[in-house]
């Protein structure tokens, strides 16, 4: 494993990982969700799949997160992570183990970065595993969570919540990543990701939930799966939970 930094579009920091594997087979970018970071278990259990695959990996920290790169997360958008996907991989590019077609798995708003991603250079993506992720903005507007906090949030123009992963840390997210995200939907193009696609989402998910998943996958043209795990949240974290992840991601990469 080697880390190291790359400048993004704004001359800002990207801690980068970079996983490379003999004999190489392949290439996968995995991208975690609003306010993760690289090094969580479930961005990991997606990694190391494909690692055990001969896949060289590339995980990294968006800028405006909570991992190593620069930024703040009250900055956070989807643009500002989508953007960070699309820089990461123009770097990428110039790399001796670089190659296209390549793979995309990413976690809830890393879910949807790919996706676009995915829509807008389908010829670039040889499979997308979109998990537990954001299918639009508008959705996330209509979910219980959000009808509870959203009119506090907009009045006060930002958020404040304690972490579930790192507990004492408060986390902080202004309102203008809400009016950002209004701006994207994965289902008016949703005909173009005609490439392999693995979809999963916690059956107790009230983010990103099953019917939400539901919709892009009645869209998607090509070879598709779609897996609910039983007990598990928008993030998954228990082990057993990992475990048949890591199973889904591994029999999905033998098929490609």
């Amino acid at each position: 494993m080697k880390k190291l930094f790359i400048k993004n579009r704004k001359n800002k920091n990207i801690a980068v990982v970079i996983d490379r594997t003999e004999s190489q087979k392949g290439l996968a970018f995995v991208m975690h969700g609003l306010g993760g970071t690289k090094n969580e278990p479930h961005i990991e259990t997606f990694a190391s799949a494909f690692t055990e695959k001969g896949f060289t990996v590339i995980r990294f920290d968006t800028t405006n997160t909570i991992g190593e790169s620069d930024g703040k997360l009250e900055d956070a958008t989807l643009t500002n992570y989508y953007e960070d996907l699309k820089d990461v991989i123009e770097w990428a590019s110039s790399q001796k183990w670089y190659e296209e077609p390549f793979v995309l798995a990413g976690h809830s708003l890393g879910g949807i970065s790919t996706a676009l991603f995915a829509e807008s250079y389908p010829e670039k993506v040889k499979a997308l595993a979109p998990i537990s992720a954001v299918i639009a903005g508008r959705f996330t507007e209509e979910t219980p969570d959000f009808k509870k906090i959203g009119k506090d949030w907009e009045k006060k123009g930002i958020r404040e919540w304690e972490s579930s992963s790192q507990p004492g840390l408060i986390k902080r997210l202004k309102w203008s990543h809400v009016e950002d995200r209004r701006k994207y939907d994965l289902l008016p193009n949703a005909d173009k990701l005609k490439m392999p696609v693995l979809m999963i989402v916690g059956s107790l998910d009230d983010v990103t939930p099953l019917e939400h998943q539901q919709l892009l996958y009645d869209k998607l043209p090509g070879k598709k799966e779609l897996h609910i795990i039983e007990g598990s949240e928008h993030t998954f974290r228990k082990k057993e939970h990992l475990n048949e992840i890591k199973k889904i991601f591994l029999n999905w990469i033998s098929s490609l």
